[in-house]
């Protein structure tokens, strides 16, 4: 059996893997999945169709339904080009914050779970915990959905998720969901003094960019809905950010490439936002079409995430609450993997240690008085256990 780590020391391990998400992160797993299993626990992994990546969770407690579920991700961004005052995959304190890619997202959650997890294994708990460590999470959320599957398949069903996103130890009860695609608009290439005979496909995709700007501008006009209400800004947005195309400027466009994504209320249905944008697709690649019947609009579906709805009377809000005395309302317009527990029937609330705003940042950190409170959060949430 391994020594008995404490979160903070748990965190240190964690963070020293570089689990950039372009990245593996199997030698992260590989070390959490043999300290469970030096502790007694079966660790389980579900991995992705390049076997490069994992997912690790695992069961403790009595083998019946309606346990709690601890949920982070393994993955981090990268510090390319950031400038860190100290090696980012090494934790540092200073002045009363703790210094590390993760720290704040999510590895200062991850490590108090795992700690957790261990101490309640001897606990003889009369209520089950789970604990899921999925990847991909910063490109979309992408490995949560395959995870939640094979947890379905293999655990005891539980009944309420924690994710540990950093909220201040805030009951976080509803998020934004999104759509992302990537739009390659083919053209056809003429001399830009005959464009009437070519199709440039810059300012056909121009057509698809100012569709999102009407689009802004009618829901930014529309009465927010009582659920719309608890968010900022309160409407769907439609984004553009990144564009590319073109080969000089007297030949029209060939190509032209750029992402568009939506943060969709989490009362509103994304297939509905999905049908509108395909549909816009559509009458523009026909339009294309009726000047040179080859070329053509390539729509790539990066990733979908469902919004967190908020719950009445939610059993997973409702142990935040009970645990940490808040009972404030409390809604982000980012996402997380909450939503997808949500949408396979579990309750969802999201709290963790330390501040979003220090997610990605350079010299991310989470204070120390922070990671504190979710450690004496877990120890609470053991003896409701």
């Amino acid at each position: 059996m391994q020594a008995r780590l404490t979160p903070y020391e748990i965190m240190e391990k964690l963070v020293a893997f570089p689990t950039v998400s372009r990245d593996s992160n199997l030698p992260l797993i590989d070390w959490v999945e043999e300290y469970l299993n030096s502790h007694g626990i079966t660790g389980h992994r579900y991995y992705n169709e390049d076997n490069d990546k994992a997912a690790l969770f695992a069961h403790v407690g009595p083998e019946v339904e309606g346990g709690i579920v601890l949920s982070g991700h393994t993955d981090v961004v990268p510090v390319d080009g950031q400038p860190w005052a100290s090696d980012p995959f090494t934790v540092v304190e200073r002045d009363g914050k703790y210094y590390g890619r993760g720290c704040c997202d999510m590895k200062g959650f991850d490590a108090l779970a795992i700690w957790t997890l261990i101490e309640a294994k001897d606990m003889g708990l009369t209520r089950p915990l789970q604990l899921a460590l999925s990847f991909d999470e910063e490109i979309g959320c992408t490995g949560a959905p395959p995870l939640i599957e094979r947890m379905l398949e293999t655990l005891p069903k539980a009944s309420a998720v924690i994710v540990g996103e950093p909220s201040m130890m805030k009951a976080v009860t509803a998020h934004k969901g999104g759509r992302a695609f990537w739009v390659h608009m083919h053209g056809f290439e003429v001399h830009s003094s005959l464009m009437h005979t070519g199709v440039n496909a810059i300012m056909y995709g121009a057509k698809l960019i100012e569709w999102a700007n009407q689009v802004n501008a009618e829901n930014t006009a529309r009465p927010p809905s009582k659920v719309a209400s608890l968010f900022e800004p309160p409407w769907t947005t439609v984004h553009v950010g990144q564009i590319h195309g073109g080969t000089a400027h007297n030949i029209t466009a060939k190509d032209c490439e750029f992402g568009v994504d939506f943060r969709i209320l989490a009362d509103e249905d994304p297939e509905m936002w999905r049908a509108l944008f395909l549909a816009k697709v559509a009458e523009v690649e026909a339009e294309m079409q009726a000047v040179v019947p080859e070329t053509r609009i390539e729509i790539t579906e990066k990733f979908g995430l469902p919004g967190l709805k908020p719950e009445t009377q939610g059993e997973a809000e409702t142990i935040v609450r009970a645990i940490t005395g808040d009972n404030g309302s409390h809604v982000v317009s980012y996402g997380t993997e909450a939503g997808h527990f949500q949408d396979r029937g579990y309750s969802a609330v999201i709290c963790g240690p330390g501040d979003i705003a220090q997610a990605h940042q350079p010299d991310e950190f989470i204070t120390v008085a922070q990671f504190n409170a979710g450690h004496a959060f877990m120890k609470r949430l053991l003896g409701t256990l």
